[in-house]
Formats: structure tokens, C-alpha cells, sequence
């Protein structure tokens, strides 16, 4: 014997006892012809099994049919008595009256309460519907079996559709049962790895009053989501589909799980307007040979007894029923198909919304390029607000602001990385232009003082001021004006070393030259004094020495800095984001302060001398000169630090060019252009009487 368990009649209704100690009774109503056929399904393989001797031979298979009315407790009391042998059977039949296998049930709910009974006293339960993952648990579970995929893989492919239409905001409304519940948990598993959101879960059953659909339907209305996914069984669906048809919901594309896809009545002329396009998975069919025939030789005189046939042909016969609940479903070849499927009213896709295109459902819209995601606070992640990429980094797609590489920076769109732009003191921009040729005519001034200074080095002023140290002195104010041209142009490795070591030396013997005159006019005037000898002690030998170890310990301190940490190219991104700046790095720091230091030692040293013999009565006293173009000199070192501290790139090239120039033109003018006026413009002062202070002004 082979238990059946189907829900054929799917309308449970309680109907109250006019005594009040009888319990309410149960009555259901509502054929349907669909779950009518899978009974049929059932007697067929019973009948094709009984009639093959090479099957089960010396075994015939009886079956016993009872109905669960979609109930969970009916179901439940149905498989006690068909398990126990309780229900009535013909006299005449052979057969025993308990059964040794049960096939049922559609529902999951149904399939569990039965399953979780008779598991124990190992009765093979095959359900052909039942599709809750739940079911799967075989320390629960061990008889239970299924024909029909569980809803762990249907939630993955219905995942997978939602993800391939790129919809990201959908509602979900479920059954509240086992197979509901379980069902939309799994999908939320599933589409929450490809970010999909989903706005809301109306749960549902049909037993529910009116109002309980209609709080689903207003969560329905006021919800932003044009794609809404039902996993429900067909009768616990309806309900919530009549009303949303009754309030005109349309615009929505439903999403279905396989328990209402290939149903009847949602597509039915009513229906159809709001769920028309509805899409879903079904389990692949195939053609059972001489179903059909089977099917259309049902006769109420073949077998009298037979399970639910009268009711069949009771519904075959009426024809206001059969105009409502036959053809409706697609007319009267429906039934009669073996394999269940719908006509081809499915083999295009009628898209709710925009006839013919995909519709779309978001919470936020797509974020144009250079704009990344901003999560709202207490929404979820699919609700966001569209803000702009930070400086220097992109967004050309949906994904997150992306840095660009470390030589590019975004473009004002924040869509794509362009280079930066490769900054450097150059030549042919105004300031090194500017530079250059301030640079050039200094070094053309000095050489021009060196050619005066040559032809008329036997006048007194040439003589007094000592031709030998000017010209020195002259040669390195040359050397200082050209050393500018080493800091304009791309950076290199020679440049670099070139530029502070070269005008380290360079200054370094400026200065010493410029100590040699200051000490030679210091002796001059303490040689004014009776006995004292030291003019005689420092004539050009030491004057040389002077310039000479003076000019040797800067050229020492340059070559350890070139031999240990020497200066070297540099790209500096920190200064400004949209610009490369190639520099000279110094280095060793030390050193190059080291350098400048010593410089400095030198001029305070020659200003203090200097200003010793400021008041010397020679009507052409050199050491206030000095002590001019040395004030000048440290004037100009002494801002020089901060500022090209504060300088950003190319400029802190400017500012060190700036004070080397400055500085070199404050000692060729304030030491030699007296000189050069006398010359050419005051020559009856070029005499030794004149210079000598000899002469009254």
C-alpha cells in the first residue's frame, strides 16, 4: 500500500458547533485541477509499475489517497491515518490496510509536520513539492525524500537573475510558513554578496484576515522598489494578488518562486494586468509516454471508488463551473497536458513599466563618474548620496574613488588621471630669462671692471686699492655671477653637485679677497702709528696665503660633502598636488649649512674689520666701502634662510639665485664703482695727493 497526501481541496473553513462542547469542524472546498493531475500522476506510475511483471514481480501496489486541505494539521492527521490503517478499506481488498510508503506533501510546512512523525518509525516519505532546504537535514529528517530541487538552489539562481537585470533594491514577500521563511532567508544570503538590498519582507499566509494583506499592500505602495519577489505558495498568494489588482498596483515586476510561476490563476485576464511578465524558475519537465491518455480516459464508471473522480467530473459537467475554473486556466487543454507547462502566453518577456526594456530598480541612483558613494546613516547600503572623489583620486565607473598613480593627478572632473606637471626653473620662462640675463651682464660688469682696472692699474686709485686683490676679487665676483646659470635648467646629477660647491668656492674666495684688502687697510692704519712694524710684515706673500687657505678650507669642507652625502636630483610631490617639482636635494644638510656658515664667518670677520677703520683720514678710504658692501651682503644672506626655507619649488631656486646675484652686485658696486667714477669722471682726483688725503676736499 502507497500513501497519498495532496492538497485537492485548498479552501480550509472552520464551521462552529451549535453545542458547545463539540469541537469546531473542518471542511474545505476549492478544486484544483492542477494537484487533481498530480494525483493522477501518482495512479498512472502505480498502474504502469502493476502492469510491467519484470518491476516487482509476485507484488501489486495499492494506494490510498487522502486530502490536507493545504494544512499542515490536516496533513499531519491524514498521514496518522493512513500510517495506522485507520481509514476505511473495501472488504474485498487483499491488501493490507497500513501503507509502507507515503507520498506526499506540496507544501514544506505539511512535509515537515509529517516527516517529523513518522521519520522516527522509518517511513519513506516522498514529497513532490516540497522544496524548503530545511528538509535536507538528515538527523531530522532521516525517511524523507524529495523528486523536486530544494530552495537552496532556487534562492541562488533567482539571486543570480535579480544580480544579471542589475537590480539592487527589491522588496520580497514571503509566506508565513517553513517554506516562506526559509526560502527568503536563503535569497537574502545569497543576494547580499552582490551588494542587492532588499527594502522590506511582507509576510503573508491565507488564513490571514483582510487587514493583514492590506497593511502588505500599503508597505507595497509607499516602498520605492519596482521589483518585489514573491516566494509563496499559490493559494497563501492570492489573496494579496486580488487586492493588489482591486487598488490598480501596477508597474511592478514580480520575481516568483516556483510555487506560483506556472499556477493558473495569476494569469488569468484579472490577474494578468498587475503580475503579466511575472518571471521565475521551474523545474525541467518532460513528456510522461501515455499520460495523456490516461488523463483523457478518466470516467467516473471506470472506477467508482476512485479518489476524488466524482468531484472531477462534477466540475467537468457544470458549466458555470467550468467557465470559471476551467477555462480560465487556459481553456480545457490545460488539464490534459501531461506535463502541467503553460501555454507559449510566456515565450516573451512583457516587462512591467516600460514595455520592451529592462526596468530598473534602485534605492540611489547610479553615481556619475568622479563622484564616489556616500552611505546614509540607518539606510542600507544600497541608499547613498553621490559626492565628489577627493583631489587626486578618480571614479570612472560605480566603484569607489581609486588614487591615481604617484606622477598623475585626477582632472577636474575626477574621471581620469592626467601627468602632473614637471616643474623646474627653465630657461626660456620670464624668470629665467630675468635671471639669465642678470646673471650675464654681472659677468659682464666684472670683466669690464677687470679690463679698466688693467689699463689703468698705474693710476693712484688702481694702486691704492691694491690691483692684485681686486683683480682676485673681480675674477671671483665673475665666477659668482656665472654660478646662477648651474641653477637654472633640469636638475642632473652634475648640476646638482655643481651648483652649491661651485658657489661655495666661488664666495668663499670672494670673501677671502675681499678679507685680504680689509686687513691690508687695517695694517695701513695701524702702521700710522710710531713703532709699529706690521706693514711690513704683510705684504703680498701673506696676502696671497690668506686668500688662498681661506679659499682651501671651503674647497675642502665641498669635496668631503661631494665624497660622503653629495647634492643629488630630487622629485617633490608635497608642494602641490597637480605638479612634479624636480630639485636639487642637498644632500648632507650639515654640509650645506656648513657651507653658508662659513661664508658668513668670513664677511662678519671682514665687516668688523672694516668697521675699525672706517674713519681712516685718506680721502678715499676703501674700509667704508667695504663696510658698505659687507652690510649689504649680510643683509641679503640673513633673509636669504627664511625665505628660501618658505619658498615652494621652482621659487627656492629664484630665491638662492636672487641672494647670490644681490649679493655679488652689492660688492661689485660698492667696492669698485667709486673707483670706476673716479676714472672717468673725476680724473684730476686720480692723483697720490688726492688719495693720500693730502689735498683739502
Amino acid at each position: 500500500m502507497i500513501g497519498g497526501i495532496f492538497p485537492i481541496l485548498i479552501k480550509e473553513i472552520l464551521s462552529t458547533s451549535t453545542f458547545d462542547k463539540e469541537p469546531p469542524k473542518v471542511q474545505c472546498e476549492g478544486f484544483d485541477l492542477r494537484v487533481f493531475r498530480w494525483t493522477q500522476a501518482m495512479l498512472f506510475a502505480i498502474e504502469e509499475i502493476n502492469n510491467d511483471p519484470a518491476l516487482l514481480p509476485n507484488i501489486s501496489l495499492g494506494y490510498s489517497i487522502l486530502n490536507s486541505c493545504a494544512s499542515p494539521t490536516n496533513a499531519l492527521r491524514a498521514a496518522l491515518t493512513l500510517a495506522s490503517g485507520a481509514e476505511e478499506v473495501d472488504v474485498s481488498s487483499h491488501c493490507p490496510p497500513a501503507i509502507s510508503a507515503l507520498i506526499a506533501e506540496s507544501g514544506s510546512s505539511q512535509s515537515i509536520a509529517v516527516a517529523g512523525i513518522l521519520g522516527p518509525f522509518h517511513m519513506p516519505i516522498i514529497s513532490y513539492f516540497s522544496t524548503c532546504a530545511c528538509l535536507s537535514d538528515r538527523t531530522k529528517y532521516p525517511t524523507f525524500f524529495r523528486t523536486i530541487p530544494s530552495d537552496y538552489f532556487q534562492a541562488k539562481a533567482l539571486a543570480s537573475l535579480v544580480k544579471h537585470f542589475g537590480w539592487q533594491w527589491i522588496g520580497a514577500i514571503q509566506s508565513d510558513n517553513d517554506y516562506g521563511r526559509n526560502g527568503i532567508l536563503a535569497f537574502k544570503e545569497e543576494v547580499e554578496k552582490f551588494g542587492i538590498c532588499i527594502a522590506f519582507v511582507g509576510t503573508i499566509l491565507r488564513t490571514y484576515t483582510k487587514d493583514r494583506f492590506l497593511k502588505v499592500v500599503e508597505i507595497i505602495k509607499q516602498s520605492t522598489v519596482k521589483v518585489i519577489l514573491a516566494f509563496v505558495p499559490e493559494g497563501d498568494f492570492y489573496p494579496l494578488m486580488k487586492e493588489i489588482v482591486n487598488q490598480n498596483i501596477t508597474g511592478i515586476q514580480w520575481i516568483a518562486s516556483e510555487a506560483w510561476i506556472t499556477a493558473s490563476r495569476p494569469s488569468t485576464p484579472e490577474i494578468y494586468t498587475a503580475f503579466g511578465g511575472a518571471l521565475g524558475f521551474v523545474v525541467q519537465k518532460m513528456a510522461i509516454p501515455n499520460f495523456k491518455h490516461f488523463l483523457t480516459s478518466i470516467s467516473p464508471y471506470t472506477d467508482p471508488h476512485a479518489p476524488f473522480v466524482k468531484d472531477f467530473w462534477e466540475i467537468m459537467v457544470s458549466k458555470s463551473l467550468q467557465r470559471v475554473n476551467f477555462t480560465n486556466q487556459f481553456g480545457d487543454e490545460v488539464f490534459f497536458d501531461e506535463n502541467g507547462n503553460p501555454p507559449a502566453s510566456y515565450d516573451v518577456i512583457n516587462w512591467q513599466l516600460i514595455n520592451g526594456k529592462v526596468p530598473t530598480s534602485l534605492c540611489s541612483n547610479v553615481c556619475p563618474s568622479g563622484t564616489r558613494k556616500a552611505q546614509i546613516n540607518g539606510k542600507p547600503i544600497c541608499c547613498f548620496h553621490c559626492v565628489s572623489c577627493a583631489d587626486g583620486t578618480i571614479a570612472n565607473s560605480t566603484a569607489d574613488c581609486t588614487p591615481c598613480p604617484k606622477e598623475y593627478w585626477s582632472n577636474e572632473r575626477k574621471d581620469d588621471c592626467i601627468p602632473r606637471t614637471i616643474e623646474f626653473l627653465k630657461y626660456h620662462e620670464p624668470m629665467g630669462i630675468a635671471l639669465t640675463l642678470v646673471s650675464l651682464l654681472g659677468a659682464s660688469l666684472s670683466l669690464a671692471t677687470m679690463v679698466v682696472f688693467i689699463n689703468y692699474r698705474e693710476t693712484p686709485v688702481i694702486k691704492a686699492s691694491n690691483f692684485e686683490l681686486s683683480s682676485f676679487l673681480l675674477f671671483s665676483l665673475f665666477l659668482c655671477f656665472l654660478c646662477p646659470l648651474t641653477f637654472i635648467g633640469m636638475p642632473t646629477v652634475w648640476t646638482c653637485m655643481l651648483r652649491h660647491t661651485a658657489f661655495g668656492v666661488t664666495f668663499a674666495l670672494c670673501i677671502s679677497c675681499v678679507l685680504g684688502k680689509t686687513i691690508v687697510v687695517v695694517t695701513a692704519f695701524k702702521a700710522t702709528f710710531p713703532g709699529n712694524k706690521i706693514t711690513g710684515q704683510f705684504g703680498h706673500a701673506q696676502q696671497r696665503i690668506i686668500v688662498c687657505s681661506c679659499t682651501l678650507i671651503q674647497l675642502i669642507t665641498c669635496v668631503l660633502w661631494l665624497t660622503l652625502s653629495p647634492p643629488y636630483p630630487h622629485t617633490l610631490f608635497t608642494y602641490s598636488n597637480r605638479m612634479i617639482v624636480l630639485e636639487c636635494n642637498t644632500g648632507s644638510e650639515f654640509a650645506f649649512y656648513a657651507v653658508l656658515g662659513y661664508i658668513g664667518i668670513l664677511a662678519i670677520i671682514c665687516l668688523i674689520l672694516a668697521f675699525m677703520a672706517r674713519k681712516l683720514p685718506d680721502n678715499f678710504n676703501e674700509a667704508k666701502l667695504i663696510t658698505f658692501s659687507l652690510l649689504i651682503f649680510c643683509a641679503v644672506w640673513i633673509t636669504f634662510i627664511p625665505a628660501y626655507i618658505s619658498s615652494p619649488g621652482k621659487f627656492t631656486v629664484a630665491v638662492e639665485i636672487f641672494a647670490i646675484l644681490s649679493s655679488a652686485f652689492g660688492l661689485l658696486i660698492c667696492i669698485f664703482a667709486p673707483k670706476c667714477y673716479i676714472i672717468f669722471l673725476k680724473p684730476e682726483k686720480n692723483t697720490k695727493k688726492w688719495v693720500m688725503g693730502k689735498i683739502i676736499k
